[in-house]
C-alpha cells in the first residue's frame, strides 16, 4: 500500500496520460464535489466533453471554480491530464492566489495499457501517436513538478500501486485548533531574560534550571501554556537566555512559538547570508560567540521549525508576529508568512527612515482574535478584535502578557532601557471611528455566519434594506435590535376556524418544548425602546418601529422615553440590573396611534363602501321580491354579506382609539431584551414578564399589563384552560396569543435546534382584517386551509438568530459595523417573498 499524505486544504493536480485512470482514481478517493474535471467542463460550455475546441474556455471556467473553492477553505482536486507546463503553472497560479498548497499526484501507466483503455472508449477519437507524445510529455515532467512549485509530488507508477494508494491527509502546521488552552501570550522579548522570567513568576510559572542554574523550562500548576509571538532576540542583553528558556519550553511541550523578523534574519545570518548587523543583530551575534557551537546550530534548527502562526481554540484565536488578516488566517504560503513577519507597509518611509505600517487592524473583520507583537505601543489597545502585546520591554517599557481566554493583561516593568528606540513609541492605528460605516459591509450578496446560524443575504434585498435604512431609519448606534417576523400556528382544521390552540400547543410538542407561556398578543404596533438612565452612549435612547424608524419622532418620542425612564427608575431596575441603559420590546397601543392613516386607506374604506352598498342593493331586492321575482338565494348571499360587513368593520374598530399626543397611549412591554454587558436572551419569560409588571406597577396609566397563561404541554386541564381563555379573549375583541417556549428567548430543542422564538394563534373574528370579511365562508376557508408555511417559519427563525446574535454583540459592546450588520440583515430578509397576511 502507498500513502498519499495530502495537506486538508491544498489544491491537488491529477497528472496522467488519457487512460491512465485519473477520473476512476479521482472518484475512488475524493467526493463528486471536490472533483474539477476538464471533460465535464468542456461539456458545460460547449455541450460536448471532446470538443477540443472549447478548451480554453473550458480551463477559464475550471480555474474560476477552483479559486471560488480554494477561497472557502475546500480541497479541490483537478482531473485534466496536465501534461503541459503551461497548464500545471496556471494551477499553481490559483493556488498561490488563495495561500494553499498546490499537489501533484502522478498516475504513469504502460502506453499499451493506456491505448488498451482509449481504444475501448468510444469517445475518445485521437491516435495513437497522441498518446506517445502525451507518455513523452509526462517524462518530461517528472523533474519539473517540484520546481514549478508543487510543494508535494506523488508519482503512482503501475496499476498495482494506483489501485493500493490510500489518501492520508495532513493538518497545516498552523492548525492547531485543539488546543483550547488557557495560554499566557507573551509579547516581544528582545533578548530581556530577566524581565521574561519575572512575568513567568507572575503569571505563576514555576522555573527549572540547568546544573548551570540557568532556565531552561516553565511550568504552571493549573496547566496554562505560555505562546510566544517572536521577535525573542536583539538589542536586549541576553539573546541566548531568551532562546535557551524558550526552546527548553517547547521541547518540553509546555509552549509554542510563532517567528519574528529578527529571528528570520538570525537564521539568514546564522546560515552564511550576508545580512546587514543592524537593528540589534550585532549585539546577538555578539552574545552567541561565547556560547557551544552545538547551542548555535540548535538555535538555528529552532528557528527553521517555527511555523508562521497558529490557529488555536476551535480557530477563535490566532497568533502571528505582525498580525494577519481573516483571508490568510490557516493558509500557507510565502505572501501569508511574509504578513506574520512583517505587516503589511504602504511603500512609505517616516521621518525616522522606517516603513509606514499598513493599519491592517483598523479594517480588520475576522471573528478570530488576533493576538501579535512586531510594532511596540505604550499601551496594548484592542481595535476591531485585534490586541498588540509588544510594549517595548527592550525600550524601557515594559514585558507584557494577555492571559486568554480572559483577556486579562499582566506586565513587568523593564530593568532599564536597554536599546534606544529608533522613533517614539506610538499607540496603534485607531479603529475605524464607531460613528463611521462603510457601505461594503452590507452591501451585494452576503454570507452571514454567527453565534446561532448562518444565512445569505441577496443582493436585491440588501438594496431595499439600504434603502430603509438610509432614508428612514434612527441612528444606527441606537438601531440596536430589530424584532423578527413570528410564525403562525400550523393551520387548524377545526370548524370555522383557520388558527385554533390545539395547532399551537401540537407545534411546540413536535418540537420538543414541554412547558410554554400564552401571552396576550395586544392589538397594537412594535415598539422597540433603548432607554438610558442619562443621555450618553445612545444620547439618551430610541423609540423606533419594527423596520426601524421614528417611532412618532420628535418630541412624542422623546416624552415616551421620559415616561419609561421615570418608571425604570421608580421601579428599581437601574440598580437591581446594574445598568445605566435598558433594551426593551414592547407593544404600543392603541393600533390607531401608529396606523391610522393604514385602517382609514386599507380597511375602513372597505367597510364604508360595503355599508354603503350593500343595504341599498338589499333594498332592491326586496322590492323586487315584492313582485314576485325570484331571488331569495342571491338576498341570503348578499345578507351574508352584509354581516360579514359589520364584523368585519368591528373586528378594525376595536382597536381604534382616540389619542392626543401622549394621551391615549399605552405601552405593553413584554421582554427585557438587554442592559450594559448582559443580554438577557437566557432568562426565562417569567422573569421578563415580572419585571413588565412592575414597569405597569411604577406607572398604570401609561402601561398595559400582558395576561398570560402558563401551561405544562403534558397537563390536558392547563391545555383545555388555555384554550378556553384564548376563546374568551378573542371573542371579546382579543387579536389573539403568542405561545412561547417558557425557557426564554434562547430556548433550544432537546437536540439543540433553535426554537421559534413564538408562534401566534390568532383569533377567528381578527383574521378577518387580514383576509377580508368572507373568509369564514367554507369555500375560502378551504383555500385559506391550503396555505404553506414554511418560508414564514424558516424566515423567522433566521430573524430571530440575527437578534439573538445582536443582542450578545450590543452586550459584549462589539464595535458598530459588527453589530449593524445582524440588524441590517434582519430588516433585509424582510424583503423575502412572503404572503405578508402570515
Amino acid at each position: 500500500m502507498t500513502i498519499l499524505d495530502i495537506p486538508e486544504l491544498a489544491l491537488v493536480a491529477l497528472v496522467g496520460v488519457s487512460g491512465s485512470g485519473k477520473s476512476t482514481f479521482a472518484r475512488r478517493h475524493f467526493r463528486p464535489s471536490q472533483v474539477l474535471s476538464s471533460d465535464t467542463f468542456r461539456g458545460m460550455v460547449a455541450d460536448d466533453e471532446n470538443d477540443q475546441s472549447a478548451s480554453g474556455d473550458a480551463f477559464d471556467a475550471l480555474h474560476h471554480v477552483a479559486g471560488l473553492r480554494l477561497r472557502r477553505g475546500r480541497l479541490t482536486v483537478v482531473d485534466a491530464t496536465n501534461l503541459q507546463p503551461h497548464a500545471r503553472a496556471a494551477l499553481v497560479r490559483v493556488a498561490r492566489e488563495h495561500d494553499v498548497l498546490p499537489v501533484a499526484i502522478v498516475l504513469d501507466v504502460p502506453e499499451a495499457l493506456a491505448w488498451e483503455r482509449t481504444r475501448g472508449r468510444a469517445d475518445r477519437t485521437h491516435g495513437r501517436q497522441v498518446l506517445t507524445r502525451m507518455r513523452r510529455d509526462l517524462r518530461q515532467s517528472y523533474g519539473r513538478l517540484a520546481r514549478e512549485g508543487f510543494r508535494k509530488v506523488h508519482v503512482l507508477r503501475g496499476v498495482e500501486e494506483i489501485d493500493t494508494a490510500e489518501i492520508r491527509y495532513e493538518k497545516l502546521f498552523n492548525d492547531r485548533r485543539e488546543l483550547t488552552g488557557p495560554f499566557d501570550i507573551i509579547g516581544d522579548v528582545h533578548g530581556c531574560r530577566e524581565e521574561l522570567e519575572a512575568l513567568l513568576l507572575r503569571l505563576g510559572y514555576a522555573l527549572a534550571h540547568d546544573d548551570a542554574g540557568r532556565p531552561v523550562d516553565a511550568v504552571h500548576p493549573a496547566g496554562r501554556t505560555p505562546v510566544f509571538v517572536g521577535d525573542l532576540v536583539d538589542r536586549g542583553p541576553d539573546s541566548p537566555g531568551v532562546l535557551r528558556l524558550v526552546m527548553g519550553m517547547v521541547a518540553a511541550g509546555h509552549a509554542i512559538c510563532v517567528p519574528g523578523n529578527h529571528e528570520q534574519k538570525l537564521l539568514r545570518k546564522l546560515r552564511g547570508r550576508d545580512v546587514r548587523l543592524t537593528h540589534g543583530l550585532a549585539e546577538t551575534m555578539a552574545q552567541l560567540e561565547s556560547e557551544p557551537a552545538g547551542f548555535v546550530a540548535d538555535v538555528a534548527t529552532f528557528v527553521d521549525g517555527l511555523v508562521s502562526h497558529y490557529v488555536l481554540d476551535g480557530g477563535r484565536l490566532v497568533v502571528a508576529h505582525a498580525g494577519l488578516k481573516e483571508t490568510y488566517q490557516g493558509r500557507a504560503s510565502g505572501r501569508v508568512r511574509a504578513f506574520a513577519l512583517f505587516g503589511e507597509t504602504t511603500g512609505e518611509t517616516d521621518e525616522y527612515g522606517l516603513p509606514v505600517r499598513y493599519p491592517w487592524a483598523r479594517d480588520y473583520r475576522g471573528s478570530a482574535m488576533v493576538v501579535y507583537g512586531h510594532t511596540p505601543t505604550p499601551e496594548p489597545e484592542w481595535v476591531n478584535n485585534t490586541i498588540c502585546i509588544d510594549t517595548g520591554c527592550v525600550f524601557g517599557g515594559r514585558l507584557t502578557a494577555l492571559r486568554y481566554p480572559e483577556k486579562e493583561l499582566v506586565s513587568v516593568p523593564a530593568a532599564k532601557e536597554w536599546y534606544a528606540p529608533a522613533r517614539p513609541l506610538v499607540p496603534p492605528a485607531p479603529a475605524r471611528p464607531d460613528s463611521v460605516l462603510d457601505l461594503a459591509d452590507v452591501t451585494g450578496r452576503r454570507h452571514l455566519t454567527h453565534a446561532y446560524g448562518s444565512l445569505t443575504v441577496p443582493a436585491e434585498n440588501a438594496a431595499a434594506a439600504l434603502e430603509v435604512m438610509s432614508r428612514y431609519a434612527v441612528d444606527p448606534d441606537r438601531l440596536v435590535w430589530l424584532p423578527p417576523t413570528m410564525a403562525p400556528c400550523s393551520t387548524s382544521t377545526v370548524d370555522g376556524f383557520l388558527e385554533h390552540p390545539a395547532e399551537a400547543f401540537a407545534d411546540h410538542r413536535s418540537a420538543g418544548v414541554e412547558r410554554v407561556v400564552c401571552e396576550e398578543k395586544h392589538m397594537g404596533s412594535r415598539a422597540v425602546v433603548l432607554v438610558e438612565r442619562e443621555p450618553g452612549r445612545f444620547a439618551g435612547g430610541a423609540a423606533y418601529t419594527r423596520t426601524g424608524r421614528p417611532f412618532f419622532g420628535p418630541p412624542l418620542d422623546d416624552e415616551l422615553l421620559a415616561r419609561v425612564r421615570a418608571a425604570v427608575t421608580s421601579a428599581g431596575l437601574w440598580a437591581e440590573l446594574g445598568t445605566d441603559w435598558l433594551l426593551l420590546d414592547c407593544e404600543l397601543l392603541p393600533w390607531s396611534a401608529k396606523a391610522g392613516s393604514l385602517i382609514r386607506e386599507q380597511y375602513a374604506g372597505v367597510g364604508a363602501a360595503g355599508r354603503a352598498a350593500l343595504p341599498a342593493a338589499l333594498a332592491t331586492l326586496d322590492a323586487a321580491a315584492g313582485r314576485g321575482l325570484p331571488i331569495g338565494e342571491l338576498r341570503g348571499r348578499l345578507a351574508d354579506r352584509a354581516s360579514e360587513i359589520e364584523a368585519y368593520s368591528a373586528a378594525y374598530r376595536a382597536y381604534v382609539g382616540p389619542t392626543d399626543g401622549l394621551r391615549g397611549v399605552t405601552l405593553a412591554p413584554f421582554a427585557v431584551l438587554a442592559g450594559a454587558g448582559a443580554s438577557y436572551a437566557d432568562r426565562d419569560h417569567g422573569w421578563h414578564l415580572a419585571l413588565a409588571d412592575r414597569l405597569y406597577a411604577a406607572d398604570p396609566e401609561f402601561f398595559t399589563p400582558t395576561r398570560r397563561q402558563v401551561v405544562d404541554l403534558s397537563d390536558e386541564a392547563a391545555v383545555a384552560a388555555a384554550t378556553d381563555w384564548w376563546l374568551a379573549l378573542t371573542a371579546t375583541g382579543g387579536e389573539g396569543m403568542v405561545v412561547k417556549p417558557y425557557a426564554g428567548l434562547a430556548a433550544r430543542s432537546p437536540k439543540g435546534a433553535l426554537l421559534q422564538p413564538g408562534i401566534k394563534c390568532r383569533g377567528r373574528e381578527y383574521l378577518r382584517i387580514i383576509y377580508g370579511p368572507g373568509y369564514t365562508e367554507p369555500g375560502q376557508l378551504a383555500a385559506l386551509r391550503r396555505r404553506s408555511l414554511g418560508r414564514k417559519r424558516g424566515l423567522a427563525l433566521r430573524e430571530h438568530g440575527l437578534g439573538l446574535a445582536a443582542l450578545d454583540a450590543l452586550a459584549e459592546d462589539a464595535p458598530l459595523w459588527r453589530r449593524h450588520e445582524l440588524v441590517f440583515a434582519v430588516l433585509a430578509c424582510e424583503s423575502e417573498p412572503v404572503d405578508p397576511r402570515l
